[in-house]
């Protein structure tokens, strides 16, 4: 019996242990949520592959060197009687122990650099998107189309403080996707306003360093509707964490209909920075912008959040004092605050018109018409 345990019980065990390995890549397909994220462009199945075929090879090292110590420990030791070879300077050892890493390398290094030279083949694209990386948000322009988007954290600071439960896209929701059409070729060339950032989504094989100064390109061809969520891979500073990535994929059609929308929201947006407006007009619209774009931080009540360090706007002595200033910090940004510079000058009038006449603020200038939201850019 004891013969049997010693005899035939560790070829059982080993023989287990090796097929719940060799199960591990099956699982990895059966279950991606451990793995990589499903692939959807051409460019991620071929990482994906190259993946599975590096870690067989990683698989047959690993049981052939381990294989042939084992072995060497098992069947050469002192105990069995077996005495230690003297020799020195085997030729064929030597080249054989050349020869075959030297062949392994060449079985990994073809496919890997098949898949990087596609990754960076960026010719014949069908459409191209410039996206520039903030602190602490993604700018996308449609070079082609003539329009363009910031695109910023939409999770609640209600989620963020853990005063509220947080959804299935915590950290990874956006007010303003990226939208592209699909099977369309997009060249994306990136770059930076202030640090280096690092646009990344997963499942289209993309990850690309964002670098102020510099313009680098690289592509995806999605051939599957939906959304796809990625993130900034680069420390760029304390809000690094919510800088997330979100690309929808449309039919051709959707996103035709979608384009068309930003372009007639393009051309309304297009006032005449000269115009003069009423108090009234001015709130009203402002109350619009300032819900869409402010509200997020200092609250639709403008009663701020304490506990982000975001000022209330009630009362503010900068929102009561001279427009000057209040211009001067949205234009610019100040603590923490970004810079909202790219919205048009109507609308930067229009919602500090309504922060300063709203939640009883009556501040001496109420009315801040667009040309002087103009002239402060001079």
């Amino acid at each position: 019996m004891i013969r049997n345990c010693r005899g035939s019980a560790p070829p059982r065990f080993i023989g287990r242990a090796l097929a719940a390995l060799g199960a591990l890549p099956a699982a990895a397909l059966a279950a991606p949520a451990w793995n990589f994220q499903t692939p959807v462009t051409p460019i991620a199945r071929e990482q994906f592959d190259l993946h599975l075929y590096i870690f067989w090879i990683c698989v047959v090292i690993f049981i052939g060197v381990f294989g042939v110590l084992f072995y060497s420990l098992l069947k050469h030791r002192k105990s069995v009687g077996h005495q230690a070879a003297q020799f020195h300077e085997n030729t064929t050892v030597e080249v054989v122990w050349t020869v075959i890493p030297f062949l392994i390398l060449v079985f990994m290094a073809y496919p890997a650099s098949k898949t990087i030279l596609a990754l960076k083949d960026t010719s014949a694209p069908d459409m191209t998107i410039k996206v520039t990386g903030y602190q602490w948000k993604w700018n996308y322009d449609y070079i082609e189309d003539g329009f363009g988007f910031y695109s910023t954290l939409a999770t609640p600071f209600d989620q963020i403080e853990n005063r509220a439960p947080k959804d299935e896209n915590y950290l990874l929701e956006v007010d303003h996707p990226l939208v592209v059409p699909v099977d369309t070729k997009v060249r994306v060339l990136i770059t930076a306003g202030d640090v280096i950032h690092s646009w990344w989504v997963p499942a289209f094989g993309v990850k690309q360093d964002a670098i102020p100064g510099f313009v680098r390109d690289t592509w995806f061809k999605a051939d599957k509707v939906g959304t796809y969520r990625g993130q900034c891979a680069e420390l760029c500073g304390k809000d690094h964490g919510f800088m997330p990535v979100v690309v929808e994929v449309k039919s051709k059609d959707d996103y035709a209909k979608w384009s068309a929308e930003q372009k007639k929201a393009l051309a309304a947006a297009a006032d005449d920075p000269h115009k003069l407006w009423d108090q009234g007009a001015l709130v009203a619209r402002g109350e619009k912008v300032f819900n869409a774009n402010c509200a997020a931080c200092h609250q639709a009540s403008g009663t701020g959040n304490a506990a982000a360090k975001i000022p209330a706007l009630v009362g503010d002595a900068v929102v009561l004092g001279p427009a000057k200033a209040q211009i001067d910090i949205v234009l610019n940004g100040r603590n923490g605050m970004p810079s909202w510079k790219h919205l048009p000058d109507t609308d930067i009038a229009a919602a500090i018109t309504y922060t300063r006449n709203s939640w009883g603020n009556k501040a001496g200038e109420g009315l801040v018409q667009p040309a002087a939201v103009e002239a402060e850019r001079k």
